[in-house]
């Protein structure tokens, strides 16, 4: 089953492989042409300097570059910012998991203090002062901008943001020589030896579930993660498992951006309590795997694998 990014988008920004380009015409405005120009519009931000895209960058599989994004008058934020793509299919949102919709999460970073801050009612409020986001919305949804409508358009154009073109997808139709002998052993670490697999399988390589895979101690790793959601002891340290399309290009990772590239994801799972031997709660199926330098390697090949070929360029790690 292939994924589709982004059908072309008159009105503003149609993607073109990575690169974006503008448009200034009006014609067959739809809900998901909306939401795209109000991803890219600062004027959700209190001052009118942050957008969505801002910290969800395309180049990086709308994800940021940086441990920590910075949000409206560089105020930083207090988790690592996750790739925008591949979330139609997903069950929860946010890291902990504090939204069950893609609409829900569209209010999240509006109005968080620290990002976009800005009251849903002073966002409506500056869409109705706007003749063409007045016409827009009256286009698409016959109604004047609100709160549903805007958070309806910008879910619309998140749900478009799909990818299914990687060496991987070929390679797992038969085209055999789509992905090296390295990343052919990495896939079968994947699915055996390494237990990636466990967490991370399905078309986005992600069971949508939470674990905690040792990085909270209450010292100095001290995000609860599902449990601020829950307040389930089961569920401190416990962060959602992150699809793993395009990954190669979404640096730094883990919540707090603690890994800056995919070899020091797979080390830290190669021997974790050499690296935080003080963890609280971990999940009794992470422990050390053992692998060697060459099976370390392989499995980074593999993960690079699953790059979209759009962005084949951008690869970071």
């Amino acid at each position: 089953m292939n994924k589709v990014l982004s059908v072309s988008v008159a009105t503003i920004i149609t993607i073109s492989g990575s690169a974006f380009v503008i448009h200034k015409t009006n014609k067959d405005l739809t809900a998901e042409k909306l939401g795209e120009k109000l991803f890219f519009d600062p004027i959700l931000s209190s001052n009118h300097t942050i957008s969505c895209s801002s910290c969800h960058q395309p180049n990086h599989a709308f994800a940021d570059t940086v441990a920590f994004s910075r949000g409206v008058n560089g105020m930083i934020a207090a988790r690592n910012t996750p790739s925008a793509m591949n979330m139609s299919a997903r069950a929860h949102f946010f890291l902990d998991g504090r939204a069950a919709t893609l609409e829900e999460q569209a209010l999240g970073p509006i109005q968080n203090p620290i990002e976009m801050n800005l009251s849903i009612d002073s966002a409506v409020a500056r869409l109705n002062k706007s003749n063409y986001y007045k016409s827009a919305f009256k286009s698409v949804y016959h109604s004047k901008p609100n709160k549903e409508n805007l958070l309806k358009a910008i879910a619309a154009f998140e749900r478009t943001l799909e990818t299914g073109n990687s060496a991987y997808d070929a390679f797992a139709k038969g085209k055999s020589n789509e992905i090296s002998e390295a990343a052919k052993l990495g896939r079968e670490l994947f699915v055996g030896k390494a237990k990636c697999f466990d967490c991370h399988m399905g078309l986005d390589f992600t069971t949508d579930d939470f674990k905690n895979i040792g990085l909270y101690n209450n010292r100095d790793l001290s995000d609860k993660g599902r449990y601020e959601v829950t307040n389930k002891e089961e569920d401190l340290g416990r962060f959602k498992v992150p699809g793993l399309r395009n990954v190669a290009i979404t640096a730094p990772y883990m919540h707090n951006g603690m890994f800056r590239n995919l070899k020091e994801v797979v080390n830290y799972y190669n021997h974790p309590d050499k690296f935080i031997y003080n963890s609280i709660n971990r999940d009794t199926a992470i422990h050390a795997l053992n692998l060697s330098d060459k099976e370390v390697n392989a499995l980074v090949e593999f993960l690079q694998s699953l790059t979209d070929k759009r962005f084949i360029n951008n690869k970071t790690n």
